[in-house]
């Protein structure tokens, strides 16, 4: 309720455009009014006709239909926003949402369900599977990352006892390292045998190949420099997520992906997804980097994203979109938060926006053109045809511009999202 009532409050460009036209159309009925009246004073006219026409224009001029045409929209585009589990933090992230013609996901936890698992292993010197596992889930404890919840939960599930480690660092992009008995013991992705130097023995290398395959990451963990053990691990695909990159593809988009995975996970998944184009193995600090490269192509970007590492990129996108359940500075950095955590909403939030803006453009020229042809009947162009409009019949007249337009506006609840 708070964020629904922020972004009503919030102000649109839209909005700052229906001000200044009020205020230009509040200076163009005074000085309408003025010219009609010394008009008609000029022409013989008696004062008490030439006051009236003065009344008329004035009457018939009241910004009330303009000063309308975008609140009424707004409060019901948030209202319907929310009622679909959109919530809007920023009017004007919606607002832009109709320019987009790209949208970047995160993978982990957006376009999949963030609920890894251990699905086979590999390890050297004839280390003991289990032992391996229980050294890697050790490690990854205290991390946050879901493929190191994936490492503890499958030793758990194996009814592997996990140890308390001491030392634990996060590397970010990288991995994690901890101490256990005295070992220094890392457990990471391909990026951390990039930073450390340490080749692929021919057997790990068919183990992580196959995994690539099927579309798994390749988890390694390390002794300082001694490649111990390999896992591959598997994170399920949103059942909505191929839905969602249709529905992007049909309103003209394109939908790239940004993930810190090896290349042939993502692409993997892409494939799957129908997804456009993929960057691979980003690191977090890189993510923000990747949504500036695709504006500099003159593309305009929503991000989605749920994850500390996304809060960059989502406040460097065009339109910032923030999975609910994800981290809360995530969801602070977001314009729109979907709260339903469902990626199908994103075309939702593009199709709400194209409508809104339509319904404010509707209103914004009903109330202008309903002026400009008002007003010189208000001021007695037509009196010598017999056309001449009483100050009741302007006052009806603009009374029912007001009504139009919040009529038009209640169509929006019709639109389809």
């Amino acid at each position: 309720m708070r964020l629904v009532e922020q972004a009503q409050q919030s102000r649109s460009r839209a909005q700052a455009l229906a001000d200044r036209a009020a205020y230009w159309l509040t200076l163009v009925a005074l000085g309408s009014g003025a010219a009609t009246m010394i008009a008609w004073l000029g022409a013989g006219a008696q004062l008490s006709f030439a006051v009236e026409r003065l009344v008329t224009v004035l009457v018939i001029a009241c910004p009330h239909a303009l000063g309308l045409a975008v609140p009424l929209v707004v409060a019901i585009s948030t209202t319907l926003g929310a009622q679909s589990g959109l919530l809007v933090r920023d009017r004007r992230g919606l607002e832009e949402a109709r320019r987009l013609n790209a949208v970047v996901f995160d993978k982990t936890g957006t376009l999949t369900l963030a609920e890894h698992r251990v699905v086979q292993m590999r390890t050297v010197e004839s280390l003991a599977e289990e032992e391996a596992l229980r050294l890697a889930a050790a490690v990854e404890q205290d991390a946050e990352h879901p493929v190191a919840r994936a490492l503890v939960a499958s030793a758990r599930e194996r009814g592997i006892a996990v140890p308390r480690t001491s030392g634990f660092q996060a590397i970010p992009g990288y991995g994690a390292e901890a101490q256990l008995d005295g070992r220094r013991l890392t457990v990471g992705g391909p990026n951390l045998l990039g930073r450390m130097n340490v080749p692929l023995p021919p057997d790990l290398t068919r183990f992580t190949d196959a995994a690539a395959t099927r579309g798994q990451g390749v988890i390694y963990l390390l002794e300082r420099s001694r490649l111990l053990a390999a896992f591959a691990v598997a994170d399920a695909i949103r059942p909505e997520s191929a839905e969602a990159v249709r529905r992007l593809h049909e309103l003209g988009l394109e939908v790239v992906m940004l993930t810190g995975d090896a290349q042939a996970v993502a692409d993997a998944v892409a494939r799957e997804l129908g997804i456009d184009t993929v960057f691979a193995q980003v690191l977090p600090d890189a993510k923000a980097a990747k949504v500036e490269e695709l504006q500099r192509q003159g593309k305009r970007v929503a991000m989605v994203g749920d994850g500390v590492n996304d809060a960059p990129a989502l406040v460097t996108a065009d339109v910032g979109i923030a999975i609910g359940a994800g981290t809360d500075v995530a969801v602070e950095a977001g314009d729109v938060v979907l709260i339903r955590s469902d990626p199908r909403d994103v075309p939702r939030i593009i199709s709400l926006s194209r409508a809104s803006y339509r319904k404010m453009v509707q209103n914004l020229w009903w109330a202008a053109g309903y002026n400009i042809v008002a007003i010189p009947l208000a001021a007695g162009v037509l009196a010598s045809q017999g056309i001449l409009l009483s100050p009741a019949v302007g006052a009806i007249l603009m009374s029912l511009s007001t009504i139009i337009v919040a009529l038009n506006a209640q169509l929006l609840r019709r639109a389809r999202l």
